[in-house]
């Protein structure tokens, strides 16, 4: 059985298709709660995005509903996390990120 490990979920290969969408949703719900971590909406912001960007449609209302308790700076800067994440791991970034 191989045993698989994300130390740092900013450049954790997370695949394509539902799953990855998934888990890029959990990783949204993660920060913008606080499990096993600090709340940071901006990261939640960021992980809402690119789950909404591979089809979670849930991560779009969640996306939605941290951006209003965000400064219009955080949301910059969630929306620049997101974009290098996705040049990062191999994905061409959308061309308009919602907030």
């Amino acid at each position: 059985m191989a045993r698989f490990e994300i130390l740092d979920s900013g450049t954790a290969p997370l695949g394509t298709g539902a799953a990855a969408a998934d888990m890029l949703f959990e990783l949204g719900m993660m920060y913008s709660v606080g499990r096993d971590v600090p709340v940071d909406l901006v990261s939640a912001h960021k992980f809402f995005n690119l789950a909404a960007v591979k089809g979670n449609t849930e991560a779009i209302r969640l996306r939605r509903e941290i951006a209003n308790q965000m400064s219009e700076s955080e949301i910059a800067a969630a929306q620049r996390a997101a974009r290098d994440w996705l040049r990062s791991n191999g994905a061409a970034p959308a061309t308009a990120m919602a907030a």
